[in-house]
């Protein structure tokens, strides 16, 4: 058999041609992404909280890490007054994304059902503990010695003032009649402690939360444990379900706990979300939210609790579409 060859002209038309493809070929690559859908852009509100709370530094932290992750994503901040109000704030599309608790969650789901289904997880974050604050010579044990004393339970629509009702109802207390109920949050609870004008305070909040630290810096006060509340809390069923014992570590305010544990009740974090929010832009923040525990966490030392293998559990809320792509992308 004989081959037959193109002549020299053919050769380099060919050649001409390669070389054309190649060029094309590498300047697709210069110019267009790889691996996947375009980056997310455009404009996200997260909804925080108070602003000494550990809610609001956390977001201005995770900010940060957007805005490198993510440069075309102008991230904003919306301080809150807690859980149920940033709930709220994604039901009017004020914010896009938030940081609730869970059983905040369950609580607007029962009382708006209709919003409450469009919510949306993206991952579980670390847990609050509560905390019972008094002066430290307070003759309070337990919050049942509250009846009849001024206790800041946190603002109207916070998680704080949530679980507090919660706890008092557990303790055969009264929100509305037993106690003078200060409706303020962590911003203010602390200054009227000092100031004598509250006789305990309720916060539910990461470990350590620095408004506590700082109180305790300024005078003696003492974290009255809530662990005898625990099986009654749990007989109020499925207001409730939400709510674990807990233990919070000797070194949480080694200033104030003198080397002793306190028994109290966790709840977990949850970051938040809509179905409306885009895949993308979800999978791209949730990947950050994780990758980022580490940064943030040598100042938040809640964070540090963020955990891929933990973050998917997000009971009472499925995982919005676009956080179930990124997990699933990260099994090895």
């Amino acid at each position: 058999m004989v081959s037959v060859l193109p002549r020299s002209g053919g050769r380099r038309a060919l050649l001409t041609a390669a070389a054309a493809l190649a060029a094309l070929g590498l300047l697709l690559w210069w110019l267009l992404p790889l691996g996947g859908p375009p980056a997310p852009s455009g404009q996200v509100t997260l909804s925080t909280g108070v602003r000494s709370g550990v809610y609001a530094r956390y977001g201005e932290l995770l900010k940060q890490d957007l805005g490198r992750d993510l440069p075309q994503v102008d991230v904003r901040l919306m301080n809150s007054a807690g859980s149920l109000d940033n709930l709220n704030q994604l039901a009017k599309g004020h914010a896009q994304f938030t940081i609730a608790t869970a059983d905040a969650v369950a609580e607007q789901q029962r009382r708006d059902p209709r919003a409450a289904a469009r919510l949306r997880a993206c991952a579980r974050l670390y847990d609050d503990y509560i905390a019972l604050v008094v002066p430290a010579g307070s003759p309070v044990g337990s919050a049942r010695d509250l009846e009849g004393l001024r206790v800041g339970v946190g603002g109207d629509g916070s998680g704080v003032q949530l679980v507090t009702r919660h706890l008092l109802k557990a303790a055969g207390l009264d929100f509305d009649h037993d106690i003078e109920a200060v409706r303020v949050g962590i911003d203010r609870m602390p200054k009227l402690l000092e100031e004598k004008e509250l006789d305990a305070f309720f916060w539910s909040g990461g470990l350590p939360t620095s408004a506590v630290q700082q109180v305790a810096r300024r005078m003696p006060v003492r974290l009255v444990q809530l662990g005898d509340l625990v099986p009654a809390l749990h007989r109020q069923g499925e207001a409730s379900r939400h709510y674990r014992a807990a233990v919070m570590p000797a070194d949480a305010y080694p200033q104030v706990q003198n080397g002793q544990a306190i028994r109290t009740v966790a709840v977990a974090n949850l970051l938040v979300t809509t179905d409306r929010e885009d895949p993308v832009m979800v999978e791209a923040i949730t990947r950050t939210v994780i990758r980022s525990r580490d940064r943030i966490g040598t100042e938040v030392h809640a964070a540090q609790k963020v955990d891929l293998r933990t973050a998917v559990f997000t009971d009472p809320l499925p995982l919005h579409e676009g956080a179930r792509r990124y997990y699933v992308s990260e099994k090895p």
